[in-house]
């Protein structure tokens, strides 16, 4: 496995400091966001698009330096019923796509996306019970008449581009667990799989070893997002896993996104690294940091370090001991 950093974390540095920096850290790939909510600091996709030159340099200036690229990442919401918003998701998901066929860029992370209730609706809509019964209604229009039929369509051009999806399991999107990952790669392709983040699996009460058991199994992780999660029992009490309170209000917030080793043990890290080996995934482990309590440059140094610390980084042995 290799260390890495999605580098929307340093979005203020042009693309040759934030190598620089990155290498400096020993981190040995780097995720690229190339628009939507991650932006495109680092990733000018239409110009990438268009010169052959440009791309063989942007791939020199990473390679020189002993780093790869991971994934593009454009999460955004291409279904959903904000008409502009979803136009510029999907069309910055098929130019990323594409760019990634040409740079021999492996995955591309994205959200599935929400739609809303009906084809009239302004806002998307994320059902989150069976009941009353209209919430179940609503859902099942949302797979049947957009999730599904999108990501037959964009699945199958990831497929004829050589290219895997990883959609993150995030909350507020109709693909948030292993279950609905699992659903829908089953209603398109294999080009669908799994950019796995625990911290929204602890928030929702899914053990991340256990995702990563049950996705791995099927062959669906494609990427593996390093970040945790804080979970705060008296506020839970309070206000529920489903917490609506802004991610600034710490104190009162059920959970709260942290520094890898901030919110689980490095024990439970270091089962998460052994559960992607023994289930397939041995590649890129990359930090994506989001701690209110902690500046850019020590809740990335602190995830370094905590992850440098569990990574399992060489192939395995025979069993000699036998």
């Amino acid at each position: 496995m290799k260390l890495g950093v999605f580098t929307v974390l340093f979005s203020q540095n042009n693309f040759e400091d934030m190598l620089d920096s990155v290498q400096k850290s020993g981190v040995q790939a780097v995720e690229i966001g190339t628009g939507c909510y991650p932006g495109n600091a680092h990733c000018q996709l239409d110009e990438l698009l268009d010169s052959e030159e440009l791309r063989k340099d942007y791939l020199e200036k990473v390679a020189s330096r002993g780093i790869q690229i991971s994934a593009f990442s454009c999460h955004g919401n291409p279904i959903s019923p904000e008409k502009s918003f979803a136009k510029e998701s999907h069309e910055t998901l098929l130019k990323t796509i594409k760019l990634a066929n040409l740079m021999n860029v492996p995955v591309v992370n994205c959200f599935s996306g929400t739609a809303g209730d009906s084809d009239e609706a302004k806002y998307p809509n994320w059902p989150v019970s069976p009941w009353p019964n209209e919430y179940g209604d609503v859902l099942t229009w949302q797979w049947e008449e957009k999730l599904i039929p999108y990501w037959k369509e964009v699945g199958k051009f990831a497929q004829d581009h050589d290219v895997k999806i990883g959609l993150e399991l995030h909350g507020g999107f109709l693909v948030h667990t292993p279950y609905t990952l699992l659903k829908l790669r089953e209603a398109t392709c294999d080009a669908i799989g799994a950019n796995l983040d625990p911290s929204h699996m602890w928030w929702q009460g899914i053990d991340p070893v256990a995702a990563i058991k049950i996705l791995g199994k099927e062959k669906a992780l494609h990427h593996f997002h390093a970040k945790d999660t804080y979970i705060d029992q008296e506020n839970v009490n309070m206000y529920g896993l489903t917490d609506m309170q802004p991610y600034g209000d710490v104190r009162t917030r059920a959970w709260t996104f942290r520094s890898v080793g901030c919110g689980h043990s490095l024990q439970e890290w270091s089962d998460m690294i052994s559960a992607l080996r023994t289930y397939g995934y041995d590649y890129v482990v990359s930090i994506e940091h989001e701690d209110p309590l902690m500046s850019i440059e020590e809740g990335f140094q602190r995830a370094v370090t905590n992850l440098k610390s569990v990574l399992i980084a060489e192939k395995p042995t025979e069993a000699w001991w036998v």
